[in-house]
């Protein structure tokens, strides 16, 4: 019963509970895309594992040319090794390979070794020291106007003297102690010379089986390598140049490749 007034409330009022917040909704290509993403990771660590032999990808760069040179001429060595032993090999087993026509062949071969290049040569000639210029040179250079690649001896330097004493009727040259015949490709890259593909580095010296007097005139009267030879009593240049007659100088047989490639014009019609 009620005396005619309205009861107040008896205490504070309960705020109503706060929502939950949701969770936000992924797409169905979220949730498939991110465990494929990292199936597809750990595939591409796999086939690095397994395609790097448990070595590095991405090897630091050769700082040290001498290490490179080294390493490289290591790997020719390997090479040339085993073309050696596969040449015995294939002579071992033509031995006994009897007939006319072989045996006119052999004749024809064994003459033909000496010309190619292929017997050792000794005997007096001339040696040349190629190299480039001094380091305490190249402020002078830049300021007397002088181009930087004058002070380096590149592979036209080196084909110059070999043709010149190849003019001076020399019977055997060598480059850094290797045996030049006519097949022998001279390279430039970077900072060293390539022979037959194995990288050298300067100073370059080239020796030659002949007369002394004709083989130092041939190089007197050559217009390159007096360019050259001017290029190394400029005194803001100073590359160097050596040259000395020897009364015996060893040239070692060519034991490289001497497989034959050459290229063929586009549209030459065929053979």
């Amino acid at each position: 019963m009620t005396d005619g007034h309205t009861a107040g409330p008896t205490g504070p009022t309960e705020p109503p509970a706060p929502t939950p917040p949701q969770r936000p909704h992924r797409s169905l290509a979220w949730r498939v895309g991110t465990p494929l993403v990292g199936v597809l990771c750990g595939a591409l660590f796999l086939v690095s594992a397994a395609d790097s032999g448990g070595t590095d990808l991405r090897p630091g760069r050769y700082t040290d040319l001498a290490e490179l040179v080294e390493a490289e001429t290591a790997e020719y060595e390997e090479v040339r090794q085993e073309l050696e032993d596969l040449e015995d090999e294939v002579d071992s087993l033509t031995e006994d390979v009897r007939g006319f026509r072989v045996n006119r062949t052999r004749d024809q071969i064994d003459e033909l070794l000496d010309p190619a290049g292929l017997e050792p040569r000794s005997g007096p000639g001339v040696s040349i020291t190629l190299s480039d210029s001094p380091e305490d040179v190249l402020d002078d250079a830049v300021a007397h106007d002088v181009k930087i690649a004058q002070l380096v001896v590149h592979q036209q330097d080196v084909q110059a003297v070999v043709n010149a004493l190849w003019s001076g009727k020399a019977s055997a040259v060598t480059i850094a102690g290797q045996r030049v015949i006519t097949t022998t490709g001279i390279k430039c890259e970077g900072p060293v010379v390539q022979l037959q593909g194995v990288p050298y580095p300067q100073p370059y010296v080239i020796q030659a089986v002949g007369d002394p007097t004709e083989l130092i005139a041939a190089l007197d009267a050559d217009p390159l390598v007096t360019g050259y030879r001017t290029d190394a009593a400029n005194p803001y240049i100073q590359i160097g140049w050596e040259m000395h007659a020897e009364d015996d100088i060893s040239a070692p047989a060519y034991d490289g490749l001497l497989d034959l490639r050459y290229a063929e014009p586009v549209g030459a019609p065929n053979s």
